[in-house]
Order: C-alpha cells, then sequence, then structure tokens
C-alpha cells in the first residue's frame, strides 16, 4: 500500500562525480578521446568493407554489424554522460532513463548473442571449410544477423515492458546513467517479480552464448590439433585470435560492471564501468 508520504518521482537525479570537480574534467576528456576513437575506428572498418568487394564476406559481414553495433551503443551512451559532465545537479526524465535502459540492454544482449554468431562462423571456417562457402551463404549470414537482432530486442525490451510505472523518492542515482537495479529500488510497488525476470534474462543472454562459444572453440581447438602443417595451424589460429580477444573483452566488461552490493555500483566502480565500457567498444574496433 502506499504510503501518504511518498513522493511520485518524475525525473532522476544522476550523482556521478557530481561531488568532485577534478575529477569530472578528468573524466570528460577521457571519455571524449575514448568516444571520438570508437568512432573513428569503428567508421573505418564499415566504410572498407561496404567499399570493397572482396570484403563481402560472412565473416567481414558480422564484423560490420559488429562495428555498427559499437557505433550504436557509443553514441547512445557517450554523448548524455558528456553533457551532464560539469552539470551542478545532472538530471534526467523518467521517459529518458526508461529509453535509457531499454537501449543499453539491447545492445548490449545483441552483441551477446552476435559474439556467439561469429564464433559458429569460424568454426564452420575451419572444421567445416569444403562445405563453408554452401553452410554461410549470403542468405543464411542475413538470416543469422536478423535473428540476432530480433532476439536480442524479445530478450531485453519486451522484459522491461513490465519494469514499473510509478517511483518514489528518494530518486537519486548513484551512476552516470540509469541502471536498472537502481532504478528498481526507487519503484513504489514490489519488484521481486522483476528483479527475477532480469535475472533469469540475463542468464539466458550471457551464460548460454558465453557456453556456446567456450564449447565452439574447444571443437576448433581439437580440429586445429590435427592440422598436420604448422602454417596450417598458425592460420588458423590467426582466423580466430581477434574474436577471442574481442570476447575476452566483452566479458570482463561484465566483471568489472558486476555490482558489489544488493542494488547498485559503488561511485568508483560505477566510474570504472563508464569508462571500461566506452573502452571495450573503442578496443574492439582496432583489433
Amino acid at each position: 500500500m502506499r504510503g501518504a508520504n511518498w513522493t511520485l518521482v518524475t525525473e532522476f537525479i544522476l550523482v556521478g562525480l557530481s561531488h568532485h570537480s577534478q575529477a569530472q574534467t578528468v573524466f570528460f576528456w577521457l571519455l571524449l578521446l575514448i568516444y571520438l576513437a570508437t568512432l573513428l575506428g569503428n567508421g573505418l572498418i564499415l566504410a572498407m568493407i561496404w567499399g570493397d568487394p572482396r570484403l563481402h564476406t560472412p565473416k567481414y559481414f558480422f564484423l560490420s554489424n559488429l562495428s555498427f553495433l559499437d557505433l550504436c551503443y557509443s553514441t547512445s551512451c557517450a554523448p548524455p554522460r558528456l553533457a551532464n559532465c560539469f552539470a551542478e545537479t545532472p538530471t534526467i526524465s523518467f521517459t529518458n532513463c526508461y529509453a535509457q535502459m531499454c537501449i543499453s540492454l539491447y545492445l548490449g544482449v545483441t552483441e551477446c548473442l552476435l559474439l556467439a554468431v561469429m564464433a559458429y562462423d569460424r568454426f564452420v571456417a575451419i572444421c567445416n571449410p569444403l562445405r563453408y562457402p554452401l553452410i554461410m551463404s549470403g542468405r543464411v549470414c542475413l538470416q543469422m544477423a536478423v535473428g540476432v537482432w530480433t532476439s536480442a530486442f524479445l530478450l531485453t525490451v519486451v522484459p522491461t515492458l513490465t519494469l514499473p510505472s510509478e517511483f518514489c523518492g528518494p530518486n537519486v542515482i548513484n551512476h552516470f546513467t540509469c541502471e536498472v537495479q537502481a532504478v528498481l529500488k526507487l519503484a513504489c510497488s514490489d519488484t521481486y517479480l522483476n528483479g527475477t525476470m532480469m535475472f533469469a534474462s540475463g542468464v539466458l543472454t550471457l551464460l548460454v552464448p558465453f557456453a556456446f562459444i567456450l564449447v565452439t572453440y574447444i571443437r576448433i581447438g581439437m580440429a586445429v590439433l590435427r592440422i598436420r602443417s604448422a602454417k596450417g595451424r598458425s592460420k588458423a589460429v590467426s582466423t580466430c585470435g581477434s574474436h577471442l580477444t574481442v570476447v575476452s573483452i566483452f566479458y570482463s566488461h561484465g566483471h568489472v560492471c558486476l555490482p558489489t552490493g544488493k542494488v547498485c555500483l559503488r561511485s568508483e566502480q560505477a566510474y570504472c564501468c563508464v569508462l571500461w565500457t566506452c573502452h571495450a567498444h573503442a578496443e574492439s574496433s582496432y583489433l
């Protein structure tokens, strides 16, 4: 039952580094440099892939999807954080906060699923090279890409429609952006079901693709060991090296941003999480 002293929240205050002016300046320039590097790196990748017919292959098709996703993710999160860097009291409306959560979750899950599809592409290329053009045809690649983006939408945006629509004070979020667990704490109603759904969705979208990638690379490793020539082994390993690095960066980001408390990140951890998230999307474009 709603208490008489509850105030309906229409906007949220994002604490960030608003109480640390020097740290704000450092954070602003670091984030700006990382964001510009992300735009440059991924923009060049997309231009090269689209402009060179020799790169119109399944591997580079999925890489262009990944670069486009990184551009979208960085553009959705970096500019608002930069704009709020020097605000005395950074605020965000409920609508914008809700949209921010949906976009962030959607793009994060899309990348998770896309990395699993890219692992499958490498698996087919190494373990079944003769049938690779048939298995990974242009039509199949397009269907897989559409399936990734659509599945991510169903796994993230649809569950967020069940989030509470009314929030009660205090309206302070100890983060640079709207973080789901911190926002749920401000809900007027019981959020146990919402928390359970988000946890189940997280397990499904993180652990299942990770397990698939792990099994795929075990199979790839076994196939590489059966290659007799050192040159063939080296070529096979180099084919998978960059993808493995991107996977490692992506899942290590999840470890850095894992909440240490019951509800939200500490301010220091939130600061590291924001920089690491943007850095991960920038670095993947240069691998």
